[in-house]
């Protein structure tokens, strides 16, 4: 199957999930970070700011917050297809910007060095076992993890796995996926 093909499917997935699944699968993925290892030795948490399509970011980034964490959220340049992490303290600091995503208005954020993140919360359509993830299509996570210091994990739910994907040279791996059942690290295979 083609990556846009993929896509397709990796939507289609996520939107056949009700309201109530979704909820209950969240409380399992949320309770599985907040016990983890990973989530407990991370000082700097990345996270996007997530659409209402995708698995809820905001109760992490509240958690980092009530536990101390300097929550971090990208801002996508276009032009380079890159991306800057802004220290985000409240959500005031937030702009809408295309496709109705949210990201940080820089005037209002503190810039944050690529090395000083320590987990790198990554989204996505698809997944497999060895850490291949299949996005939106933009490369803006595969450019910042080349090169990336720290741990990443993938949020996904057990349907959203198929295995193997088709990757390409530049397509990077997250060394681990929390879904429902928990934390899987990718480096076994």
């Amino acid at each position: 199957m083609e990556k846009n093909e993929l896509r397709f499917k990796g939507k289609k997935i996520l939107q056949d999930i009700s309201v109530k699944e979704r909820l209950q699968i969240e409380a399992k993925m949320q309770e599985s970070l907040f016990k983890s290892e990973i989530w407990k030795s991370a000082h700097v948490v990345g996270v996007t700011l997530s659409q209402t399509h995708e698995w809820s970011t905001e109760p992490i980034i509240e958690e980092g917050w009530r536990t101390d964490k300097k929550v971090v959220v990208p801002k996508c340049i276009p032009e380079s297809r890159e991306m800057e992490f802004y220290h985000l303290e409240k959500y005031d600091q937030l702009e809408r910007v295309y496709f109705g995503l949210r990201e940080p208005k820089p005037e209002s954020s503190a810039l944050v060095k690529k090395d000083d993140i320590d987990l790198l919360l990554v989204p996505g359509l698809l997944f497999d076992d060895k850490g291949y993830r299949i996005g939106y299509g933009g490369g803006y996570f595969d450019r910042f993890i080349e090169g990336f210091r720290g741990k990443t994990l993938m949020i996904a739910s057990e349907r959203q796995r198929y295995t193997p994907l088709p990757f390409e040279e530049y397509d990077q791996r997250v060394e681990y996926v929390l879904t429902e059942s928990g934390i899987h690290s990718t480096y076994h295979f």
